[in-house]
């Protein structure tokens, strides 16, 4: 499998017709990455632009402002994604079929349907979710927060319904030999032994929703993408590494406390 994906890849390269020596920049090219990197050791802490108002002229505090709008919209897509993911990962698996009896003939169409919406939320990147939304509904902040929570509504399910269908039916098997119902022993025997694994990738994907967060910055709304892309569209680069320092310690941030999380509800 590994050989085939090898053999593949280069067969794309050769059919892109890629040329490494098409990325060697010009004299102008590498003047302005060295001018870029250079300005990594001096992050801005006033505003270059020698007309900015004096009476806002911290951009370390403007960037905490825009890491905290990214952690809200990273925090709100992902709230309702859970939702729907934990919903559609449930119906969408087989554990819940073949465990859930009085279903009928219609279980292998609602499975059927339920993993074809799943695919198509997850198949449209959240861009171009945002390009649509915004070109239907605007600007408005709730474009942002759906344009995450679709795919990722899509990714979640199909993550939690293959975790629950992994997960041993040991327990289930002893409820319902024990009397249990069949929903007891599915609440209760089921979804206990995959929710370790479910609360572990959950955390992984809030650490995906900040980094789309920023990114949907790009389009108008105020996270630290926005004036990532400002202040580069005008050769600040000092202001774009403040921000991108910025995002660097609240990507770390959320990954020693999620990971510190799920030590204390895992163990």
């Amino acid at each position: 499998m590994i050989a085939l994906l090898l053999i593949a890849g280069v067969w794309a390269a050769f059919q892109l017709r890629l040329d490494p020596r098409n990325l060697w920049p010009g004299q102008g090219g590498w003047a302005l990455i060295r001018e870029f990197f250079q300005a990594a050791w001096h992050p801005a802490l006033f505003f270059q632009e020698p007309s900015a108002a004096t009476s806002f002229r911290d951009v370390p505090l403007q960037a905490l402002r825009a890491a905290g709008m990214t952690v809200v919209f990273a925090a709100t897509s992902l709230s309702m994604a859970l939702v729907g993911g934990v919903i559609f990962g449930v119906l969408g698996s087989s554990a819940w079929h073949e465990t859930i009896p009085g279903q009928g003939r219609g279980r292998p169409l609602v499975t059927t349907a339920i993993r074809s919406l799943m695919a198509l939320m997850r198949s449209i990147h959240e861009l171009i979710w945002a390009v649509v939304l915004l070109a239907a509904l605007g600007s408005d902040p709730l474009v942002a927060v759906l344009a995450i929570a679709i795919p990722y509504t899509g990714t979640l399910a199909k993550v939690f319904s293959e975790m629950i269908d992994e997960a041993p039916r040991s327990a289930f098997t002893a409820l319902r030999g024990g009397g249990a119902s069949p929903w007891q022993s599915y609440l209760f025997g089921v979804l206990p032994r995959a929710l370790p694994d479910m609360l572990s990738y959950t955390f992984y994907r809030f650490e995906c929703a900040l980094r789309s967060s920023a990114v949907l910055g790009f389009f108008g709304f105020p996270t630290l993408g926005y004036y990532i892309a400002a202040s580069f569209e005008n050769l600040f680069f000092q202001e774009v590494w403040t921000y991108l320092y910025v995002l660097f310690a609240l990507v770390v941030a959320m990954d020693w406390w999620s990971g510190r999380l799920r030590r204390e509800l895992v163990s």
